[in-house]
């Protein structure tokens, strides 16, 4: 039988609908699927006929981030690479050269890059069952995709610290009321409302839309590339730490984790 692919595309009316496609997994990222990943973003934004991205997942959830085979595996210094990760390359479109529209449509959950993704996306629209999570502090890790800087420009310090610092979910109204969707619907209307706000916008003159798309990453590239640089500094740092080990290995065994009795990076104990 033939294999589902990780990402699927599905182009109507200038609107382009990237779909995260592995359910099993909550949608989350192994390395084919951002290999996947990338090669759709590029596919839309060289297509003439693609005006405005819709981001959406399958089967009732967004996506749950980073797969934790992977996060496992990079934390254990067995992951391979033969040049930059497909992730490094979807950050460059993100922050620089995806000079169309971006409009996300959330269901379920959204947690790690399923989070931070949104604040590099133009309309945000989330189901009433969505919850969303920025983890990474809980995961010994640091945060990543510019959401250093975008949380607290967008949500101010004091909600981006509550956010960050206490990972806790936050429900469909609440990333309204932060200022990280547009709006909040029932399951059944998302994709409807998202599709719909995606069609209209796709109406706009093209060239005029992505004109003022540019414009919009400018006038904030460097800020969040700067933020980006240091992002991948910390979370190399913390990626295989004391911290992290036993994050991951306290999720695999479905039990809370335990950091008091670690050694901090420098040896002594904290």
């Amino acid at each position: 039988m033939p294999t589902e692919s990780p990402v699927e595309v599905e182009l109507s009316e200038g609107v382009a609908r990237l779909t995260m496609n592995r359910p099993a997994r909550r949608n989350a990222f192994d390395d084919g699927m951002w290999g996947a990943f990338l090669a759709a973003m590029e596919e839309i934004l060289y297509d003439p006929a693609a005006r405005v991205l819709l981001l959406t997942g399958a089967e009732g959830n967004f996506t749950a981030g980073a797969d934790v085979a992977v996060l496992e595996a990079g934390a254990q210094g067995a992951s391979k690479s033969d040049g930059p990760h497909p992730f490094a390359r979807v950050m460059d479109h993100l922050t620089e050269t995806f000079d169309k529209p971006i409009v996300a449509a959330v269901d379920g959950f959204a947690v790690g890059f399923g989070m931070t993704v949104l604040l590099h996306c133009d309309f945000v629209y989330v189901s009433s069952r969505a919850r969303l999570r920025a983890p990474f502090i809980r995961l010994g890790l640091a945060p990543e995709a510019g959401s250093s800087f975008l949380f607290p420009e967008i949500l101010g310090i004091r909600r981006a610290s509550e956010l960050l610092f206490a990972t806790d979910f936050v429900e469909g109204e609440q990333a309204v009321e932060l200022g990280i969707a547009n709006g909040c619907v029932p399951a059944e209307d998302l994709l409807p409302t998202a599709h719909a706000k995606a069609r209209r916008i796709a109406e706009n003159p093209p060239e005029a839309m992505r004109a003022t798309k540019r414009l919009l990453l400018d006038g904030r590239r460097d800020a969040v590339r700067a933020a980006i640089d240091r992002e991948n500094e910390a979370f190399t740092h913390r990626m295989g730490s004391p911290e992290n080990l036993e994050a991951l290995q306290a999720f695999r065994e479905k039990r809370a984790p335990d950091f008091s009795k670690l050694q901090s990076d420098d040896g002594k104990k904290k």
